[in-house]
């Protein structure tokens, strides 16, 4: 991270400083803010990204308060205004509170909370539909065999009515796309692993825009609501190889609309 060459805050040696710039080095790889991609990102975005780092590593922990402005500006060597984006940003996803005093304090860790940057990265970067439904096809496809492993009888039923309800809004794209998140949603909370749940998520919300377009598109609904329909009822039939060959299916199906409908908009 590259120190200003203005209004440089002067060196704090306070123990509680010096203890943050410890954790700061103990969270460093080889990679970090060394490479040519990283010093691409902007500053705000690596000091959340090493922040979310500590939590994720434990060298910060839920309740744990961070030290003062000041103290965080000497120790990752920036200026206010990249600190206080950073840490607006992570009080809005909610990882952070902010104090009175002007202290911010860790929140909970939940796996939703922790993809959050993860999320915010990447609906930045170039979109690229087929690393995304590559991506999907190996997070989704296990989600959909440890539904059929795990799901309640109840949650069975819920993803087989979510589907079936899917042929009322065939012509209603904004309804459907509604139902849609549900029915993943439901696939993803009877797999009972909540880290490749929000994996799953960030990755359905990547390209929306496009996929908003996509459904659109006349016949398209009608056969999604077909192949939801095809994995629900292999979950339902406790046939895990099934679930994930009639989902595969409905991922390429997916994809390829999603491909037409960006060339369209391109031409």
């Amino acid at each position: 991270m590259t120190r200003p060459s203005r209004d440089k805050p002067k060196p704090d040696h306070t123990p509680e400083n010096r203890a943050f710039s410890g954790l700061i080095e103990a969270g460093r790889t080889a990679s970090d803010f060394g490479g040519p991609t990283l010093e691409r990102r902007p500053i705000a975005e690596q000091v959340a990204t090493r922040i979310m780092s500590m939590i994720k590593s434990g060298n910060l922990k839920s309740g744990d308060r961070l030290p003062t402005e000041q103290q965080m500006t000497i120790a990752f060597g920036i200026s206010r205004p990249p600190l206080r984006e950073a840490l607006k940003a992570l009080t809005l996803m909610g990882v952070l509170a902010s104090r009175q005093g002007g202290r911010y304090t860790v929140t909970d860790l939940t796996p939703s909370r922790l993809f959050a940057p993860f999320n915010t990265m990447l609906s930045v970067a170039d979109y690229d539909v087929h690393q995304q439904f590559e991506a999907r096809t190996v997070v989704d496809l296990e989600l959909v065999r440890l539904c059929t492993l795990r799901a309640s009888v109840e949650l069975r039923q819920r993803i087989r009515k979510l589907a079936v309800d899917g042929q009322a809004f065939e012509h209603d794209p904004v309804a459907f796309r509604l139902l849609d998140i549900e029915f993943h949603q439901a696939i993803n909370t009877g797999a009972g692993n909540d880290l490749l749940s929000a994996l799953a998520q960030v990755l359905y919300d990547l390209g929306l825009d496009v996929r908003r377009t996509a459904s659109e598109v006349p016949g398209v609904i009608a056969k999604s609501v077909g192949q939801h329909i095809e994995v629900a009822d292999a979950i339902l039939a406790h046939d895990a190889e099934a679930a994930a060959a009639a989902y595969r299916r409905h991922l390429e199906h997916v994809r390829d609309t999603t491909t037409q409908s960006m060339a369209l908009t391109r031409s």
